[in-house]
């Protein structure tokens, strides 16, 4: 296979470096070393596609963990971005969610415009760059027309007012202009707290705004429409919206609360195949228990466990079908993963093959030495296998006398238990391991067995 003869940017080795040693996906570069997964690249560029054109799509991204759901996230991010689609993405956690009542709603809303990014943009804080973009057109429109900018602002706004927040929605971006014209930084700063949903009280919005309507948990997801057709307004394509560590969801030890959670996964799953949303896509990231387990996964709620069950006949025959909302990541082969490491020296090498650190036969040997210490594992959850091997060649680096044959036999790797020991509790669930119920032990017992 021969690389590509481009030389690599300095701050993009770096970044890539960094962030894989870290064990986390890097913002940049991500074209230097994305292996595989053809099949469900092609997939998501058809949604990104049928988004550009107004339309919608939603995804479930099914994997291990350290399967590379994250980084295929982020690589689908890049596409949209180059397809003039704004992208907005964060984690789920336990202080964000879909739906609540204490604010983690509004919480995951407000992560998610912080993160939002364009083409110009690509690492966040570009709503007041979107909203400029809109007003810059519409004091254009206005200057051809002989119309006030206000009154063009409205017009163009006028739809928004059918969806639910969207008057108030239209009075913030007129409120904007207003500060713009007038000189008034205040008034544009408050604009983009209320758009990014910072407002905790409606007094306090209507003190500075004039309306009476924020941001808050139960509407949360009618924003997000409202962004997405105020970006297609603005001169973009659509929003593309990322939500990863979806498992979360599933880790929720109230069973009302993880019941609202999946209703309102429901609703925006509805909306999208059936064509109610317009230019807004979703790519939501979990596990394979956060999909099947029937008792606390997505599974548990019949609505969604007869959408998102996968095609029997593809499954029979073994094979990938990419048609469906599910989304389950191949796993990698071997020579996938050899692949992959090459493109990690070539990275480490800045695009330079005369620097290379160490052969084509190193990296064999590496990965037969991997394959001793923990099996198949090692290339189908390859986040451990790719840290070693950044790490083997950092020490290469800072010591040019040694050679890799002395380290290769040196090489710590473990099979990635992220989360594998979690224990869940609730006042109506006992503690479970990978879904496994467990004996509770008292203050004052000692550890009288141990089960994997």
């Amino acid at each position: 296979m021969s690389l590509p003869a481009k030389r690599i940017k300095p701050k993009e080795r770096d970044t890539v470096l960094q962030s894989l040693r870290a064990g986390v996906v890097p913002r940049l570069g991500l074209q230097h070393i994305q292996v595989g997964r053809s099949a469900e690249i092609q997939a998501l560029i058809q949604d990104l596609d049928r988004i550009a054109d107004g339309g919608s799509a939603i995804r479930f991204v099914i994997g291990e963990y350290g399967s590379g759901k994250t980084f295929f996230m982020h690589l689908v991010r890049s596409i949209a971005l180059e397809k003039s689609l704004v992208t907005a993405h964060a984690d789920m956690t336990p202080d964000r969610r879909l739906h609540a009542t204490g604010g983690q709603a509004r919480n995951l809303y407000a992560e998610m415009m912080r993160n939002l990014s364009t083409r110009t943009k690509p690492d966040g804080g570009a709503l007041p760059g979107v909203v400029e973009r809109f007003v810059g057109a519409a004091s254009l429109e206005a200057a051809e027309s002989n119309q006030s900018v206000e009154q063009v602002i409205h017009l163009k706004l006028a739809q928004l007012q059918e969806m639910v927040g969207g008057y108030d929605f239209a009075q913030v971006i007129a409120a904007y202009w207003k500060g713009h014209d007038s000189g008034n930084e205040q008034l544009k700063i408050d604009a983009v707290r209320w758009l990014r949903g910072e407002f905790s009280t409606k007094t306090d919005a209507r003190n500075a705004l004039g309306v009476r309507s924020i941001v808050e948990d139960a509407n949360v997801y009618d924003m997000l429409k409202l962004m997405a057709r105020f970006i297609q307004l603005a001169g973009y394509k659509g929003l593309l919206v990322g939500i990863d560590e979806l498992v979360n969801l599933y880790k929720l030890s109230n069973t009302q609360a993880r019941t609202a959670n999946y209703e309102q996964i429901l609703r925006i799953l509805n909306d999208c195949l059936q064509g109610i949303a317009s230019g807004i896509g979703f790519v939501l990231c979990g596990t394979p228990e956060l999909l099947m387990d029937t008792r606390r996964g997505l599974y548990s709620y019949q609505a969604l466990q007869s959408r998102l069950a996968e095609n029997s006949f593809a499954k029979s025959a073994g094979i990938l079908d990419t048609s469906g909302p599910t989304l389950r990541l191949a796993q990698l082969t071997p020579e996938d993963l050899y692949v992959l490491l090459r493109n990690l020296r070539h990275v480490f090498a800045l695009g330079d093959p005369d620097t290379y650190l160490v052969p084509d036969q190193a990296i064999q040997a590496f990965m037969a030495h991997c394959n001793q210490r923990i099996g198949a594992a090692y290339f189908q959850t390859p986040r451990n296998v790719i840290k070693a091997f950044v790490d083997l060649l950092a020490v290469l680096e800072q010591q040019p006398d040694m050679q890799w044959t002395q380290l290769i036999e040196h090489v710590e790797i473990a099979p990635d238990l992220e989360a594998s020991f979690a224990l869940e509790t609730s006042e109506d669930e006992p503690a479970t391991v990978n879904s496994q119920p467990v004996p509770v032990l008292q203050d004052d017992d000692e550890l009288a067995a141990f089960r994997l």
